[in-house]
């Protein structure tokens, strides 16, 4: 199982920026950082996602295996997510140690969370639909 294409995160700049400027969710099979892209921005639409596995957590072999079992279980439930948003994965040495169900359960936790968090800041930062419409009626109560 892979990640399509247009859903991989493949630059060091896109990964600095997630770093950078996005939030974390933390839990205790991975840390999920993720940024909400503008909706104009020339990528495409939909999520992307990364997956990083610091040396840290063994040698190749070892920080291979891991990046499987997380990019299996991160194409399993891809579609949790709805929203434009770039999420970079790093999962905990446990990962290697548990069973596949446990990592797939705990990415789609992940993923739920952040497409919750995602639609509250999409929220505050485009204008509630409910206030256009009030300014709407008052502009025309002023008006007749």
């Amino acid at each position: 199982m892979s990640i399509p294409r247009e859903s991989r995160l493949r630059k060091h700049a896109e990964y600095e920026l997630v770093y950078r400027c996005g939030r974390r969710h933390f839990s205790q099979v991975l840390t999920a950082f993720y940024l909400l892209r503008a909706s104009d921005s020339g990528g495409s639409a939909g999520p992307r996602i990364g997956i990083t596995v610091g040396k840290a957590l063994g040698k190749a072999t070892i920080r291979n295996r891991i990046k499987r079992r997380v990019r299996a279980a991160v194409s399993e439930n891809l579609n949790r997510l709805t929203r434009s948003v770039d999420v970079v994965v790093n999962p905990k040495k446990v990962t290697l140690d548990i069973e596949y169900g446990q990592i797939s359960l705990e990415v789609a936790r992940a993923f739920d969370v952040i497409e919750q968090k995602a639609g509250l800041e999409d929220a505050r930062a485009t204008p509630e639909a409910g206030n256009r419409g009030a300014e709407k009626s008052r502009i025309a109560i002023r008006n007749s």
